[in-house]
């Protein structure tokens, strides 16, 4: 084990959080204009469903597939290695966000469907990227490599709205092809350059043997069986949960006629945009300089406060339609949340044993991605109650969610202990 995985190595595990993330983010800002692009579509082949949930349904298959398939891509993973795995991942997305461009232009609601649905599979392999860094990096920079991931992750979700609003640069107008193609270059790219630069990083003697299944639920009960990771995977829940109920209500509270700052389209763009810098620059460089100098249970308790403190500041925001308010509010939100998850992932990869950390970090993946299904379903169904002050009760949930979840960090990480370095058999407990 390194402390300094070859820099071609770490191009492709970023590239590859990147452009999962780039997929995500892309869709977000382009929800409503894909609801009233394909109104007519929805209209007469919906099962009934309304336009709003059918779009819904749009974003929430690209998480559902992640939460179905990221454990299995992570078992794998500790079978026959991390780089076939991420390979095979970025082969997708090739095709699929190659899929998603066609889509647009074929006017398909079907083909847009499967597009992201695929797209889902194949970018549910951030847990293996997770499992490359942490089979590369020692206990001591296990945060700073996780950082690296989240800050992929903020880039992704920075650009991701930015081809979105390239993709329809007024407030109105039908949606082009040219972030599906964009998404699926950037995919060839790292494709290409896993296929030259990236090693395997885990040995022949840490793999699972291939008697063991991949569809059982092994490695949750592997994860299950080290206390302070349950603790762990509970928190990782509530605190996705909240920031996803953030994050799907964020662009009717500044632009729908129901929210309070009735945004245009750009400056939504450049709003999600935002979001992702803040993600990208505190991970990037604040988590990265902090990681070893403070536990990562107290940068995650940090987090968690941070964003109870921000979320108030948005209700403030809301009632007094301060937009400078609103933006320190989501600046602080953010921050908190990036502080949170590359220690959190950190505390739960030092506490599994090696050789079943693809699995245990699928397993993380997948309640993140049941935590991204969850968090708009409650956000968004609490903010069109059309009740008085329905707007904001979403983020009292969300407090109220980052509460516990704070409790649980602060209890995990009183109660754990790291994985014996030199063992690789039964887990701590």
């Amino acid at each position: 084990m390194s402390d300094s995985p070859r820099r071609g190595s770490l191009l492709v595990v970023f590239l590859t959080v990147f452009i999962d993330l780039l997929g995500f983010g892309i869709v977000l800002p382009l929800l409503p204009v894909y609801g009233k692009d394909f109104a007519q579509t929805i209209s007469e082949s919906g099962g009934g469903l309304s336009v709003g949930a059918v779009i819904g349904l749009l974003m929430a298959s690209f998480s559902i597939m992640q939460f179905l398939v990221a454990p299995l891509w992570g078992r794998l993973s500790d079978r026959i290695g991390r780089r076939p795995v991420l390979m095979i991942g970025l082969g997708g997305s090739v095709v699929f966000y190659t899929l998603f461009g066609l889509a647009t232009v074929w006017k398909s609601l079907t083909w847009l469907f499967l597009s992201r649905i695929g797209a889902g599979i194949a970018g549910a392999t951030i847990s293996t990227a997770q499992a490359y860094i942490a089979d590369t990096t020692g206990l001591e920079a296990r945060t700073k490599g996780m950082a690296l991931v989240g800050a992929a992750f903020g880039l992704g979700f920075t650009f991701g709205p930015l081809l979105g609003f390239l993709a329809v640069p007024t407030d109105s107008g039908a949606p082009g092809p040219g972030p599906g193609y964009a998404a699926a270059g950037l995919s060839a790219f790292a494709f290409v350059l896993a296929w030259f630069k990236l090693p395997e990083s885990l040995s022949i003697e840490n793999r699972l043997p291939r008697a063991r299944k991949l569809f059982d639920f092994q490695s949750l009960r592997e994860a299950l069986s080290v206390p302070s990771v349950g603790l762990l995977l509970a928190s990782v829940f509530l605190c996705v949960v909240s920031f996803s109920n953030f994050e799907s209500i964020l662009s009717v509270f500044i632009k729908d006629e129901q929210g309070y700052f009735r945004f245009s389209f750009k400056k939504l763009c450049l709003t999600f945009a935002y979001v992702g810098f803040v993600l990208t620059l505190v991970q990037g460089g604040i988590v990265r300089r902090l990681s070893g100098r403070i536990a990562e249970a107290h940068l995650a308790a940090c987090g968690a406060l941070m964003e109870i403190v921000g979320l108030g500041m948005m209700i403030l925001a809301g009632h007094s339609g301060s937009t400078f308010l609103l933006f320190a509010a989501l600046t602080i939100i953010v921050a908190g949340f990036a502080l949170i998850t590359p220690s959190v992932n950190s505390l739960i990869s030092r506490r599994s044993d090696p050789a079943k950390q693809g699995g245990i970090l699928g397993v993380t993946q997948s309640i993140s991605a049941l935590a991204r299904i969850a968090g708009p379903l409650a956000g968004l169904t609490l903010f069109h109650l059309r009740e008085p002050e329905s707007t904001s009760w979403p983020l009292w949930l969300a407090i109220a969610l980052l509460g516990f979840g704070l409790f649980l960090i602060v209890l995990a990480g009183r109660s754990g202990r790291d994985f014996p370095a030199e063992s690789s058999g039964s887990s701590p407990g």
